[in-house]
């Protein structure tokens, strides 16, 4: 019986040696394909790179251009009246934050009956001024544009009920090129015109402002070129430019420094401002500080330059 009995339990552990060969076998082969093909640490998948910091908020600037191509022809104006303002605009490439990605330029000499935006990769020179000497005729500023920012700005406006309409053939006129020759001389950072809207309604341009204001946090530098003080009866046939302009200035300082509800409202009545029609029987030099001073937000303005022109006290507000 034992004998028997040791043959059964050899016959009966051959098997069961086999078998526990093979369960370690799989069991093995099990490990090795969970190391190999198991999924991630489920943290670890969810894991990103990090996102790169927001752009710093730029700010905005409504400025003066001065008339026609004044910088860059000899004999055009009072070179101790001129050269304070050159130097300001020149200085413009130190207000912001960092180098901006772009320039929306709203300029006094575009209006049209749809706020309209350039839309050209390589704008053109548009020469919209008349009786300058021919040197006038020849400068340049092949700045790019930016198709890019010209589609979101019209975006941008749409989502607040705004009707645009794309100009791809527009230039740049000199209340852009003129200013921003002096600021970036090379002409090498990419900007896009916005018009203004015929009939100069000035809470309609505190909208466009306000709609565009989200393109201060995506580098994008507004301004607005205009003159605080434009009328050419005073400039030229010995009107009252000083008193009027100086009178106008001081309102205008006022204005711009209050909070935006209290600006915003004083701005939508600047016809009643002191000298108001003095300094500006037609608002189209005014018009493009009201988009500036959409986009400002809650941010208060300043007077960040003041000097003259032609008898005339001009002045230059920075919000942010």
């Amino acid at each position: 019986m034992l004998a028997v009995a040791m043959n059964h339990r050899d016959d009966d552990d051959a098997p069961a040696d086999l078998t526990r060969r093979e369960a370690l076998a799989t069991l093995g082969a099990a490990l090795a394909a969970c190391t190999t093909t198991a999924p991630p640490n489920p943290q670890r998948r969810t894991e990103r790179p990090p996102m790169p910091p927001a752009s710093p908020r730029m700010p905005v600037v409504y400025l003066p251009h001065g008339g026609g191509p004044w910088p860059f022809v000899e004999g055009l104006g009072d070179p101790a009246e001129l050269r304070p303002l050159a130097d300001y605009l020149r200085s413009l490439r130190d207000v912001a934050p960092q180098r901006p990605r772009a320039v929306l330029m709203v300029s006094a000499h575009w209006e049209e009956p749809v706020v309209t935006v350039m839309t050209s990769p390589r704008p053109p020179m548009l020469y919209d001024y008349y009786g300058f000497p021919a040197a006038s005729y020849q400068v340049t500023w092949p700045a790019p544009g930016a198709p890019a920012l010209a589609a979101r700005v019209r975006a941008l406006l749409a989502a607040a009920h705004i009707n645009t309409r794309a100009d791809a053939a527009r230039g740049f006129d000199h209340g852009t090129f003129v200013p921003l020759k002096l600021t970036w001389p090379d002409a090498d950072v990419p900007t896009v015109q916005l018009s203004l809207r015929e009939g100069l309604d000035p809470a309609e341009h505190l909208a466009i402002g306000r709609a565009l204001a989200p393109l201060r946090d995506e580098g994008v530098f507004i301004l607005g070129s205009g003159m605080s003080y434009h009328n050419m009866q005073g400039f030229f046939r010995g009107g009252d430019a000083a008193t009027a302009s100086a009178a106008f200035d001081a309102w205008l300082g006022e204005t711009v420094a209050l909070d935006a509800p209290a600006r915003d409202a004083r701005l939508t009545q600047w016809a009643g401002a002191p000298s108001a029609r003095r300094s500006h029987p037609r608002e189209e030099h005014l018009l493009p500080l009201m988009v500036v001073a959409g986009a400002a937000g809650a941010d208060r303005g300043r007077v960040a330059w003041r000097g003259g022109l032609m008898g005339a006290r001009l002045s230059a507000h920075h919000f942010g």
